[in-house]
């Protein structure tokens, strides 16, 4: 047996027979996946993924990082310039360093997709990699196991992608179009068009600029330009936005400063205190339009995003060098919250690298500002004890409902009902040690559980049925009025063109 019954459940066996019936209660509970990073090619042309290799390891940077990290070769993962291109070769390498997962979350999702998906008995081993490679591939020729199938199979209810502002969201397009029935939403991901110290920057604005027929050479206009590829997402079914910043820093500067910094910033000689200050600006310009059209706002910050310049440069970016650094929220996100923090119209969701300011910073906040909701742990902290951490840290001063679930954030298809699992298991953990110590009745623990599961996941990203975003000039399902976007909103043909 891969994967034993009672894994994550606490030992004591009365909390372990509570927490038991708590995840018998929402075990079969469907998917919401709010936030993500899954391929929206896989959702418009459903192809057959090529090969075990392609699946579980190329692109997955929880298991490339690891084998990285105990001298594995890049090129031998199949990644970079003169890499292994067999992809029997590969599966082999990744076998002969399964034992490195041992204690972490990337064996509990690897072990339990293997086992559950595709119906592996036996942990992943040099002696059966090649007996598990065929049997693997076997079933990928299956078209039960493309990517709509899957879908349905796992239970999806709605799942998230991100997406570059200057996306034509062909892949979307095709997805709706199909008559496919899964719900398969894009998500606003500006940092291309906001971050001066992005590749290429220069030529994203002017990108932005001929796809919504805005001037973005000057500082209404590149706003404006906003507001058109804002509207086109909501229109392609978006609820939400995301933010990848270094720091939450926030800012709001008078409009002639906020101009001149636009202008320093556009000539590409702006140092790099603009360029901080101008992310910081933004953020405020983002959480205003989230107001006017009512798409959740998403910040992720605390990670120093590409932390080898060797392998950013041979390698690119997701390859598993962003690292946790420290940051601080209480006075960086101040100026936002002072101009639209008490707008009931406005939702921020905050995500952090730091654990060590859930109690001291996040919780605080969300327990008083009605904007501000708590994303559940991310990357490292995607785990159960990071799990019950954020619980342990954040539930005595923010309660459970200024949080909004759990969101995978993968990009690993087969590992989703994986880590929606054992976030359930974690938080019928939680749950149960409440109950044995009489903080909680057991019948407000098993109201408390689908609520954790799937359904503060839909209230806060507003996925309820029917909220799917409004055309322009129109009233959406929550009552906010969605002005017509300035400029042209392009569609997919016109960006292909």
């Amino acid at each position: 047996m891969i994967l034993h019954p009672d894994r994550l459940l606490p030992a004591d066996p009365a909390t372990r027979a509570i927490a038991r019936d708590l995840y018998a209660a929402v075990a079969e509970k469907p998917i919401v996946s709010p936030h993500g990073h899954t391929d929206p090619r896989w959702w418009g042309e459903n192809p057959a993924f090529a090969d075990p290799a392609e699946l579980f390891v190329i692109p997955d940077h929880y298991v490339v990082r690891m084998l990285v990290s105990q001298g594995v070769p890049y090129e031998a993962l199949g990644i970079g310039e003169g890499a292994e291109r067999d992809a029997r070769a590969i599966w082999r390498t990744f076998a002969a360093h399964y034992h490195l997962f041992r204690g972490t979350p990337s064996r509990l999702w690897l072990d339990h997709a293997l086992s559950e998906v595709f119906g592996i008995t036996e942990r992943l081993s040099p002696a059966n990699a090649d007996a598990q490679f065929d049997a693997i591939t076997e079933k990928l020729a299956d078209p039960a196991y493309r990517p709509r199938a899957l879908y349905e199979r796992f239970g999806i209810e709605v799942i998230a992608t991100t997406d570059s502002a200057l996306d034509d969201l062909h892949w979307h397009r095709m997805a709706r179009d199909s008559g496919w029935k899964g719900r398969v939403l894009p998500t606003y991901r500006p940092d291309g068009v906001i971050d001066p110290d992005t590749d290429g920057f220069a030529a994203n604005l002017d990108r932005l600029g001929e796809i919504t027929d805005c001037d973005t050479g000057r500082w209404s206009g590149y706003l404006d330009a906003h507001r058109a590829r804002r509207a086109f997402f909501r229109e392609m079914g978006a609820t939400a936005t995301d933010h990848g910043h270094p720091t939450p820093q926030t800012a709001d500067l008078p409009m002639s400063e906020a101009e001149r910094l636009f202008d320093r910033i556009r000539s590409g000689k702006a140092s790099r205190e603009d360029a901080e200050l101008f992310r910081a600006q933004m953020l405020t310009e983002m959480a205003r339009m989230s107001v006017e059209d009512g798409l959740v706002m998403q910040l992720h910050a605390g990670s120093f995003r590409g932390h080898s310049a060797e392998v950013l440069a041979r390698y690119g970016r997701d390859r598993g060098f962003d690292i946790p650094v420290p940051v601080s929220f209480t006075a960086a996100l101040k100026p936002l919250l002072d101009a639209v923090g008490l707008d009931p119209k406005l939702r921020l969701i905050l995500f952090t690298l730091d654990e060590t300011t859930y109690s001291r910073e996040l919780a605080p906040l969300a327990g008083a500002y009605p904007c501000l909701r708590l994303g559940p742990p991310w990357w490292f902290h995607d785990s159960f004890e990071g799990i019950r951490r954020f619980r342990e840290m954040t539930v005595e001063t923010a309660g459970f409902h200024n949080t909004v679930g759990f969101n995978d954030d993968t990009r690993a298809l087969c590992s989703i009902p994986a880590r929606h699992d054992v976030s359930r298991r974690s938080d019928a953990a939680f749950l149960a040690e409440l109950v044995v110590t009489h903080r909680l009745d057991e019948a407000e623990a098993h109201e408390l559980a689908p609520l954790l599961a799937c359904d503060l996941a839909r209230e806060g990203y507003r996925l309820e049925k029917g909220v799917q975003g409004a055309r322009p000039g129109g009233i959406d399902d929550i009552g906010i009025s969605v002005p017509p976007a300035r400029g042209r909103t392009a569609t997919a043909k016109q960006l292909e063109g």
